[in-house]
């Protein structure tokens, strides 16, 4: 009987790691979706070739302008891991049904997402109402966009009125220069340009005492997860060992970032420090993985559902934030 049952438990062994070889096997590329003029530490990574060579298979890095770009990609089995897509894109498309999930927090950046007002304007917050009627460039259904909603409808502005055009933050940048816009957002590189043209309406510090959190999550398939648990857990360690040499290599690393990231240094250096990642153990906390996201997520789909933005939130979103990847990372 002992016999038997070690012929059948060692039949069982043989049989699941045959199968995890297969799902390995089919499996010689993956595209991560990213942002340009995004300056992370996970980029010295990216650079180096980390990812390929710890995963063991090809990564494409395919640039997109937004979030909500990531999710379609998603969607559309194009893109298998997203870094970073802003939390308000996720809620969004997992509000919508997408099937994605967040398995980690890519990092945090109040002061590198805002909106700038046209120095010809002269709006600021005491006047802030004189914003309807007037275009404001901003892509919507992102953490930029429920931002500036949120900024809005504290200051009194009347949302339904202002003429929202939905415009990546190249595009922003670019219509604030032309003076086609009254207002524009952004993030990164692109707000700092913005900011030689005009104001900022609010800034970092004063939106977040208002309880808006801004960061950005790493999304996976639910499919790639499923069928390659292994290669998501190594993708988070990866990114875990880039931020630790970012952070005692500083100095090498942001020469390695800025061009991967697409800026000169300076430029990127000065956003980067606006940038905090979190580690595994910050990643398991109550504030983020642990409970946060999850409830902060559900706060942003109530909003958006006020807004219009979405037609209806889930009721839990505790399903679609998945920790269980972060803690197997050593």
């Amino acid at each position: 009987m002992n016999k038997l049952v070690a012929t059948i438990l060692a039949a069982a062994l043989a049989t699941t790691s045959a199968l995890g070889d297969a799902l390995a096997a089919d499996l010689d590329e993956i595209t991560v979706a990213y942002f340009t003029e995004w300056p992370t530490a996970n980029q010295v990574a990216q650079a180096e070739k980390w990812y390929d060579e710890e995963l063991g298979v090809k990564v494409n890095w395919r640039i997109f302008g937004a979030g909500t770009q990531m999710a379609e990609a998603m969607k559309a089995g194009e893109v298998q891991i997203a870094y970073s897509m802003g939390i308000v894109p996720f809620v969004v498309a997992v509000s919508a049904g997408y099937p994605i999930k967040a398995v980690g927090v890519a990092l945090t950046y109040a002061e590198n997402d805002n909106c700038v007002v046209h120095n010809k304007a002269a709006i600021d917050k005491a006047n802030a109402k004189e914003l309807e009627g007037k275009k404001v460039a901003v892509p919507l259904r992102t953490v930029t966009h429920y931002k500036l909603l949120r900024t809005l409808v504290h200051l009194g502005v009347d949302t339904s009125k202002v003429e929202f055009i939905d415009m990546v933050s190249a595009d922003a940048e670019k219509a604030l220069a032309a003076g086609e816009v009254t207002m524009a957002c952004g993030w990164g590189g692109y707000l700092l340009r913005m900011t030689a043209k005009g104001r900022i309406l609010m800034s970092a510090m004063e939106q977040e005492r208002l309880g808006i959190r801004v960061f950005d999550v790493i999304s996976v398939t639910n499919e790639f997860a499923a069928r390659h648990p292994d290669l998501v857990t190594r993708f988070l360690a990866v990114t875990e060992k880039a931020t630790i040499h970012y952070e005692k290599n500083t100095e090498e690393a942001e020469r390695v970032i800025a061009k991967a990231a697409g800026l000169e240094l300076i430029e990127s250096n000065i956003v980067l420090s606006r940038f905090k990642f979190p580690k595994r153990e910050a990643q398991l906390s109550d504030f983020w993985l642990g409970g946060g996201v999850q409830a902060f997520t559900k706060e942003v789909a109530d909003f958006l559902v006020t807004q219009n933005e979405i037609p209806k939130a889930l009721a839990d979103y505790g399903p679609t934030i998945d920790p269980s990847f972060y803690e197997k990372v050593r």
